[in-house]
């Protein structure tokens, strides 16, 4: 039996008995006295007909009442919490639509060196790692050098990143033995150029002078390896324990409840599914996941009783993910026209970089593949999420969808998106996918990273990069969401905010360039918090249960201590969240919000 199968019989079918257990209305008598009260700051409801108020209650897991101060400060009883906030607003929980959840866990707690490019960035990273690790755990990946030297490899500049007379940065051990005597590490680069073992490892795997690869001076290792030598050493290296992933789960959920993220979308490996039901059995899970498998693993699916929706208001299948294109940062996303830089289109995706589970694949390679997998997915039930990023891939990718729509009965519950959409040709195809009512799945953090090297790679096509205005002008369903926690080019935040910020301003963290690049794509901050809370709900068709503050609706909640309707879209990136609430519980608490009740 295929892995995934074995995942989606022995686990997944185990939500089955609940799953119909959530679907009702709101708790019977909403006389009662509230559990939780938050008042002294506007409420942003997300409802288009009444989107703001002044308070509002929660009982058990939902959404009691919202609307006047006075009217909500009634349902107060002995055993309420209220919540004297001083401005600020409270808004619907953060929804997310692309994650990469257990890669960030392992970032979170493992050794991350995606913004380290010298000596000593190399070993206090590494410093700070052993600190989190228990003795004996191993250090694995890392690579360094990633934002600085991307762009400038990808750009056509000098792939070494090191400045003019600089040599180019090429650790040994004797950066990192003194700090993790006791914690193996092998660790490379950010094009897997070059590896860097310490010596526990050495010793882990017998490497020594004798191997093909290990680099020596006067008989010693420097601890610099050959790929194949590094492969050796990767081969004894123990599978992540069930212990290890929970713990980086746990660090990865800590972080979303942190920036007020109650839910998310994550591209599901099948062996995570076990680590989030083991997190729902123990309590831990603070935020619900939708999870996504690839678009070929649709039959697998159906075979198994599932589709688009199966499961409990905490862990979900939705969606698949197809592929269609490389990305921007290797010069591989899919153009009409060849790049300034390198001369090539870029590619179309294969069994070879898409099929995790299957040798079949989830890519547009060999022809027709992409086009077999959408009608037999969209045959059973599922919505394709398909990643396009080229102007020439994000066109193929609607015209398959249309083919799709006009060949396959109609579907109530039919949500086809493209994920990223982030170069698409001018107006026209925002019309399209506007027509066919296809969703815009993009991260606007990509903006902030993108910015600095995309008109040098593809000159004035660059003016329709991440088109949000003109897609929300045609009438596109913009969804928003973090890629967390980014490629191998750059760490990104799953700090909903700075996404808005992005949308908003088009400009770095730093605030460049001014008014913004590109500034006719900007869109305003009521536009930004949709996409990020009920058009995600949308998405996952659950928007009769979330991302609105709604009386009924569950009681996800994130309260910011800035009004981000009232304050300067430069300083919306600095807007931080001072509560979190999931299912009507606090799992994240800060600031100095003052709480009357049984609980201070």
């Amino acid at each position: 039996m295929k892995a995934l199968a074995f995942f989606l019989l022995a686990i997944g079918l185990a939500v089955a008995a609940t799953a119909l257990l959530f679907v009702g209305g709101p708790p019977a008598g909403g006389a009662e006295s509230a559990d939780l009260i938050f008042t002294g700051a506007r409420v942003w409801t997300g409802d288009e007909g009444s989107p703001w108020a002044e308070a509002v209650a929660v009982r058990g897991e939902r959404i009691q009442a919202v609307g006047d101060e006075a009217d909500i400060r009634r349902l107060r009883g002995p055993d309420t919490r209220v919540v004297e906030l001083d401005g600020g607003l409270v808004t619907p929980g953060f929804i997310d639509n692309h994650t990469h959840f257990r890669r960030a866990g392992e970032l979170l707690l493992g050794v991350n060196l995606l913004e380290v490019s010298d000596a000593p960035g190399l070993t206090a990273e590494v410093m700070a790692t052993v600190e989190r690790l228990p003795p004996g755990a191993w250090m694995v990946g890392g690579t360094w050098g990633a934002y600085e030297e991307w762009g400038l490899n990808s750009t056509g500049g000098d792939d070494t990143g090191a400045g003019e007379g600089e040599e180019p940065f090429r650790p040994d051990r004797g950066l990192i033995d003194p700090v993790s005597p006791e914690n193996p590490a092998l660790l490379w680069n950010w094009d897997r150029s070059q590896y860097l073992a310490n010596g526990a490892a050495l010793d882990a795997a017998g490497a020594d002078c004798s191997w093909s690869g290990v680099e020596c001076e006067a008989g010693t290792p420097t601890g610099r390896l050959s790929e194949d030598a590094a492969s050796r050493i990767r081969g004894i290296i123990p599978e992540s324990t069930m212990e290890q992933r929970l713990a980086e789960a746990r660090a990865a959920l800590a972080d979303m409840a942190r920036f007020g993220v109650t839910s998310f979308f994550d591209i599901t490996p099948p062996e995570q599914v076990e680590v989030y039901h083991r997190l729902r059995e123990a309590g831990e899970l603070t935020a619900r996941v939708d999870m996504r498998m690839v678009l070929d693993t649709w039959d697998e699916l159906r075979d198994a009783g599932i589709t688009d929706g199966f499961g409990d208001r905490w862990i979900r299948y939705q969606g698949l993910k197809g592929f269609v294109d490389g990305i921007m940062g290797s010069s591989q996303a899919r153009f009409y026209e060849p790049y300034l830089t390198s001369g090539v289109r870029g590619r179309w995706r294969n069994d070879s970089n898409t099929g995790y589970v299957t040798g079949q694949g989830s890519g547009m390679d060999p022809p027709g593949n992409m086009e077999d997998l959408l009608f037999g997915a969209d045959s059973a039930g599922f919505n394709p999420r398909v990643h396009a990023i080229g102007d020439e891939a994000i066109d193929s990718i609607v015209v398959l969808m249309a083919r799709v729509m006009e060949g396959n009965p109609p579907r109530d519950d039919r949500r086809f998106a493209i994920i990223h959409n982030q170069v698409i040709r001018g107006p026209e195809t925002a019309r399209r996918q506007a027509e066919l009512g296809i969703i815009a799945e993009m991260q606007p953090y990509h903006t902030i990273d993108d910015m600095r090297w995309m008109e040098e790679r593809i000159g004035e096509r660059a003016r329709w990069a991440y088109a949000f205005g003109t897609l929300h002008n045609a009438g596109v369903l913009l969804s928003f969401g973090s890629d967390w926690p980014g490629t191998n080019a750059a760490w990104y935040t799953v700090n909903p905010l700075q996404g808005i910020y992005a949308a908003v301003t088009r400009q770095t963290l730093e605030g460049t360039p001014e008014g913004g690049w590109f500034p006719e794509e900007r869109i305003d901050v009521e536009t930004a918090l949709r996409a990020y809370t009920l058009n995600n709900a949308r998405v996952a068709g659950q928007e009769d249960l979330k991302g609105r503050i709604a009386p009924g609706l569950l009681a996800d909640l994130a309260v910011l201590d800035e009004d981000p309707f009232e304050i300067p879209r430069e300083a919306l990136k600095d807007v931080e969240v001072l509560w979190t609430v999931v299912d009507g519980e606090v799992v994240y608490r800060r600031g100095a919000a003052a709480v009357a009740g049984p609980e201070t």
